[in-house]
């Protein structure tokens, strides 16, 4: 918070530990088995993103209570995680619970309705993370959350900011959630493009309602293309027509003039990348890795290198319309992953983890072969081979020479090929414009905060008690307790 910030009349600005109690939970020795045997919910930080905490995975007893740090908070209460990847992260207790000591609990009181602080301190929490000091990880102490400036609005202004940022945020999670839909819809239209193309069918669609995109189809989808999260994204033409017909239904008999092949009969002897230890700082040659095939092609901004002789060069060399393919990663959804090989990428070599697949272009179209490793059909057979060793998944050679695919007739390829990249750049332009929906949603969470805590969201009412005045009311109850420290508060704007 800029103190020397402009607030609106009635506002006032104190540290949070000067109008809250905090307090922090604890942890019973795990060596006492019985401390975990009780019916005394006990949170974890990493229970804290369920919102209204209702249920925890574990139970303590009221003897950990008595004989730990831990102490029971009421219904009600604040909690903020204190430590490591969950710092920051805010919830409710919905029923009265103890928590480890990386949760910091926020009681209520007469000043700051909780669920305006909670909004505040979503705000604030990069803030807080880079006053989080530690090892690998943040920390912050409550020494950090106690000193961080709060601003308090007048009571009933906190309630009507509340209640605003609640009905703006329902409507941009329903835009989110239909971003995240069409994004989900996005996928399965692209898989039944794949399937369609290598039934035979696609070719045969450019008369059907699917059909061929033409310019009036295109423009029809840019102009369905949100520009914000509430946009109809879900009324764009491609995603209306993307599910003619059930996308997983059986294949069929194959069009005349196919056939099923082998596809160790349409690619040169596959060959393995070099096991040669790869470094950043060494001027040699690039090698590409599996980080490397990116979405069908290569990304070769980050590389390292190696140094080699004629002969690997020559084994290892890479050209024009060559296929990469990843034979071994901890993920079976990455094994059989491709890329192509473009001109600009054959000054490269490859690593051990890749295998290069040369089409034999007589019989088989490159981008054909790259399209059809990509569709379900071959990946379910590409899975299925997939061999688990102490959790890495590999195919070898041999086993991707055994995958059967059905082959077109050159020409029809080439048609195939046309017809996929026309619906898939359609898809591509739309994936985009929903990932910057998304990014755009994000920042319009964090505008409309920004705006609630510069008394920007809602009109202020001159009726409202100030928040000063309930200030000093309240420090006149606590007079016992100790001087009362003076509250910051500005003329400002109404």
């Amino acid at each position: 918070m800029n103190e020397k910030m402009e607030l609106p009349q009635g506002w006032a600005i104190e540290k949070l530990g000067d109008v809250c109690f905090t307090t922090s939970g604890g942890t019973p020795s795990r060596k006492i088995d019985s401390y975990y045997c009780g019916n005394i919910p006990w949170v974890k930080s990493g229970e804290l993103d369920k919102g209204l905490i209702t249920k925890t995975e574990e139970f303590i007893s009221e003897e950990a209570v008595k004989k730990s740090s831990a102490k029971i908070f009421p219904k009600g209460t604040l909690l903020i995680a204190l430590y490591g990847a969950t710092i920051g992260k805010l919830g409710f207790l919905g029923v009265a619970a103890a928590t480890n000591q990386a949760i910091c609990g926020i009681f209520k009181n007469e000043v700051i309705e909780l669920q305006f602080l909670k909004y505040y301190l979503f705000n604030k929490r990069n803030k807080l993370i880079e006053q989080g000091a530690g090892g690998a990880q943040p920390n912050i102490s409550q020494t950090i959350l106690k000193e961080l400036d709060v601003v308090i609005p007048p009571l009933p202004e906190q309630h009507r900011i509340v209640a605003k940022i609640e009905e703006l945020f329902s409507s941009l999670d329903k835009g989110i959630e239909n971003l995240k839909t069409a994004q989900a819809q996005l996928k399965t239209y692209r898989q039944a493009v794949l399937k369609w193309a290598f039934e035979g069918k696609l070719t045969n669609m450019s008369e059907s309602g699917l059909g061929g995109l033409q310019d009036d189809r295109m423009k029809a989808v840019e102009q369905e293309i949100p520009q914000s999260p509430n946009s109809p994204i879900l009324n764009s033409p491609i995603l209306q027509s993307s599910n003619p017909e059930n996308p997983d239904s059986d294949n069929g008999e194959l069009p005349k003039g196919w056939k099923w092949e082998k596809l160790g009969q349409l690619i040169e002897k596959p060959k393995y990348g070099t096991s040669k230890k790869c470094n950043y700082d060494v001027e040699g040659i690039g090698v590409l890795r599996i980080p490397n095939i990116s979405n069908g092609y290569i990304d070769a901004s980050d590389l390292k290198s190696a140094v080699f002789d004629e002969k690997e060069k020559d084994d290892l060399c890479l050209r024009k319309g060559d296929i990469l393919t990843i034979r071994s990663n901890g993920s079976v959804d990455l094994v059989g992953k491709c890329a192509l090989i473009n001109k600009k990428d054959e000054t490269y070599l490859y690593a051990g983890y890749l295998i290069r697949l040369r089409p034999l272009t007589h019989s088989i179209l490159p981008k054909y072969l790259l399209y059809l490793m990509s569709s379900k059909e071959l990946r379910l057979q590409i899975e299925s081979k997939a061999k688990s060793t102490s959790g890495v998944n590999n195919i070898n050679s041999q086993e991707l020479c055994s995958l059967i695919i059905p082959l077109a007739p050159l020409p029809e390829q080439s048609r195939i090929v046309t017809e996929i990249e026309t619906r898939l750049s359609v898809c591509d332009k739309l994936e985009e414009s929903i990932t910057q929906s998304l990014s755009q949603a994000e920042a319009l969470r964090q505008s409309i905060l920004k705006k609630a805590f510069e008394g920007k969201l809602v009109p202020q009412d001159p009726t409202d008690e100030p928040a000063s005045v309930l200030l000093e009311r309240i420090r006149a109850l606590r007079q016992a307790q100790g001087p009362a420290k003076k509250t910051r508060t500005t003329k400002g704007k109404n």
